[in-house]
C-alpha cells in the first residue's frame, strides 16, 4: 500500500492535495498544526469514498522542540511520499516585524521541514521509490516586497531542493519543489477583493489558481514514472511574475 504524509492538510492547497492523492489510490496521514477537527472531518470523508485505503489524522506544531519532531517521526507507519503544504506568511515591512515573527516564518516553511525530511528520510529510502514535494511560491523566485521574510523562505526551499536532491537520487528519492502563484485559499482572504482583482489582472492566465490546480503537479510527481525529475522548481503560476 502506497502511503504519503500531507503536511499543512486542512489548508486550502493541502485539501486538494489529499483529494487527488486518494482518488489516485494513496492512504495518506493527514497533518494539522491546530485545526483537529478539520483534519478528522477529511479523513472521515475519505474514508468513506475509498474504504480500502487508510486515513490517519496527525497533529504536530512547527513550533515545537527537536525531540518532540524525532517522538512524531518514530511513530509513524511506512511511508513514501512526503508533501509540505504547510506554511505561514505576515504582510508587513521588515522593519515593522515582531522579530518572533519572523522566527515563526522561518521554522514553519523552511526549518523544520528541512529537519523533518532529514528524520523522514531513513523511511523513505527504505522503498524501491519514494517522493518529497514541497509547496514553494513563485515568490520564492521573485520577491515581494511587505512579504520579504516568506520570500527568502520559500527560496530557500527552492535551493534546499536542489541540493538535497543530489545527495539522494541514487535512492531512488526524488526532491521538488512546486511553486504556485496566487493562489484562491483562505491565506489569500486577508487581502481586500479589489486587491486581488488588481492581482488577478496581472496573471496572463486571467483567474487565481485553484487548489487542484496545485495538487495536478503534485500528484503528478508521486507517480512511478516521474523519476528522472528532480530538483526542480515548477512555477505553477498562470505565467505570472515569471
Amino acid at each position: 500500500m502506497q502511503r504519503a504524509i500531507v503536511f499543512g492538510a486542512t489548508g486550502g492547497i493541502g485539501q486538494a492535495i489529499c483529494a487527488d492523492l486518494a482518488q489516485d489510490g494513496w492512504s495518506l496521514y493527514i497533518h494539522c498544526s491546530q485545526n483537529w477537527q478539520a483534519a478528522c472531518e477529511l479523513s472521515e470523508n475519505l474514508t468513506k469514498q475509498y474504504p480500502q485505503q487508510d486515513f490517519i489524522p496527525i497533529k504536530l506544531s512547527f513550533l515545537v522542540d527537536d525531540r518532540e519532531l524525532q517522538t512524531f517521526v518514530k511513530g509513524l507507519l511506512p511511508i513514501n511520499a512526503v508533501v509540505f503544504a504547510q506554511g505561514i506568511t505576515d504582510y508587513n515591512f521588515v522593519s515593522g516585524q515582531d522579530l518572533h515573527k519572523i522566527d515563526q516564518i522561518m521554522r514553519v516553511n523552511l526549518t523544520v521541514p528541512i529537519k523533518l525530511t532529514s528524520l523522514l528520510e531513513p523511511l523513505l529510502i527504505k522503498n524501491d521509490f519514494s517522493r518529497i514535494v514541497y509547496i514553494g511560491s513563485v515568490y520564492g523566485g521573485q520577491g515581494s516586497a511587505m512579504e520579504s521574510v516568506y520570500s527568502s523562505s520559500k527560496a530557500g526551499l527552492t535551493r534546499f531542493a536542489q541540493s538535497y536532491a543530489r545527495e539522494v537520487a541514487s535512492a531512488n528519492l526524488t526532491v521538488n519543489v512546486i511553486a504556485p502563484g496566487a493562489v484562491n485559499t483562505p491565506m489569500n482572504a486577508m487581502f481586500a477583493p479589489e486587491t486581488m482583482e488588481e492581482v488577478k489582472g496581472e496573471i496572463p492566465a486571467g483567474r487565481l489558481a485553484e487548489g487542484s490546480d496545485i495538487s495536478f503537479w503534485v500528484k503528478t510527481l508521486l507517480s512511478l514514472r516521474s523519476g528522472y525529475l528532480t530538483g526542480q522548481t515548477i512555477y505553477v503560476s498562470g505565467g505570472w511574475l515569471l
